[in-house]
């Protein structure tokens, strides 16, 4: 069984670095070098409005989102980061369709890139369905550092689940 979930996937020697230095407590610090800053994004007006800024710039010919918010229901373990829903209705003799983005909670705490990376991602589902190259390519065209930024999530994920529950062992 796999005690970095957040990191499945990924090379064998990553994860290593990542153990080491949360043995030797230096994963906090580091992340703290590398992401200083956090956002000032609290309320779902703010993060609706930061999304539709994103969108604006580098998808302007979506569909319209009807919704942003943060979402306390969601569980970073199961897996569920943010959602991106597409609900179709019949409406008259149209169909009328609502695109809703849900971020996890927790990224109201999170450096501003994580925030960042995980609007990126679902925007990129407002083109691309799927998890393929073309997704991708597209969320690194909104944010070139977008891979890297998700890699450095998936570690303060674990940090964030790693200092909690030494902190309930103590």
């Amino acid at each position: 069984m796999n005690d970095l979930p957040y990191l499945n996937g990924y090379p064998a020697d990553l994860v290593e670095r990542v153990r080491r230095l949360m043995a030797q407590d230096r994963l906090g610090p580091w992340l703290e070098s590398q992401y200083p800053t956090h956002h000032a994004i609290q309320t779902d007006k703010a993060l609706y409005q930061y999304v539709s800024e994103l969108k604006q710039r580098y998808l302007k010919n979506t569909a319209a989102l009807s919704k942003v918010y943060f979402d306390n229901r969601q569980n970073p373990v199961k897996g569920t980061l943010g959602t991106n829903t597409f609900v179709s209705r019949p409406q008259g003799g149209k169909l009328k369709s609502k695109n809703e983005i849900r971020i996890t909670a927790l990224f109201r705490a999170a450096p501003e890139a994580f925030l960042r990376m995980i609007v990126i991602h679902e925007l990129a589902h407002l083109k691309e369905k799927e998890h393929n190259k073309s997704f991708y390519q597209l969320c690194c065209h909104m944010d070139p550092r977008y891979h890297q930024w998700e890699f450095d999530m998936r570690v303060w994920l674990t940090w964030r689940e790693h200092a909690s529950s030494r902190a309930e062992g103590q």
